[in-house]
């Protein structure tokens, strides 16, 4: 009895087998590559910026004076929050979509 590779449809092993080192490859350079790429998002009208690696590392943070009430320290705060959630889900976002296209 001979043994079927599934899927397989007349491809040999190599050929299928070269596919996916190249796969491979091409995954690990992707994630070089993104680890590195930096995202942007702002808060409260571009008050704030919150700049964060594909590693989530975080770059920068701008502040705009007018942001910075002594009063209300909360809603600085609440951009802060905001822009920060909102950059690592943009990084999240991309990373899944670019991903989803090496892997097909």
């Amino acid at each position: 009895m001979k043994a079927r590779v599934p899927g397989g449809n007349g491809q040999s092993q190599a050929a299928m087998l070269k596919q996916v080192q190249k796969m491979q490859e091409d995954m690990q350079n992707f994630q070089a590559e993104f680890e590195n790429r930096e995202f942007t998002a702002t808060a409260g009208g571009g008050m704030i910026e919150v700049t964060m690696t594909g590693s989530h590392e975080m770059k920068k943070i701008t502040i705009d004076p007018e942001a910075v009430d002594p009063e209300d320290v909360e809603m600085l705060e609440d951009y802060l929050v905001i822009a920060i959630n909102d950059v690592v889900k943009k990084i999240a976002e991309t990373q899944e979509a670019e991903m989803g296209a090496i892997t097909g």
